[in-house]
């Protein structure tokens, strides 16, 4: 088991398995809201849900809309449990604050692979 701290930008205590990436995301437009998956061509997690795992990418990129993309994910059930970020931007904080969606950043993303079982207990992440 490993220990790391981030800055907590939406606090909460949840559990699940990562899905990571390399590539920024778009929530608008580049993940559907309706089912969680990807869709932006070419994008390492294309085709993949996002519903139900603790995302793990190093920031959101796109519109502002964004935000409400994954609001509305939280209503429709398709979005991440929680949300790890390398260095977050405005768009997706807003967006796990609206969606209360247990989020922190400031951690290094490349210890944690897909597949693996992560806790976010507010600033602190454990990976099993």
């Amino acid at each position: 088991m490993e220990h790391l701290k981030g800055r907590i930008i939406y606090k909460g205590t949840v559990e699940g398995e990562a899905l990571t990436t390399s590539m920024p995301i778009s929530f608008y437009g580049g993940v559907d809201p309706n089912t969680g998956i990807v869709l932006e061509k070419g994008h390492e997690l294309e085709g993949m849900s996002i519903k139900d795992k603790i995302l793990v990418f190093p920031q959101g990129k796109g519109s502002t809309v964004g935000s409400y993309t994954l609001y509305r994910m939280k209503k429709n059930n398709t979005a991440p449990l929680g949300m790890i970020n390398k260095e977050t931007e405005t768009i997706v904080a807003v967006g796990a604050i609206i969606s209360e969606i247990p989020f922190i950043d400031k951690v290094d993303i490349t210890k944690i692979k897909t597949g693996n079982k992560v806790t976010i207990e507010n600033e602190n992440l454990k990976l099993f």
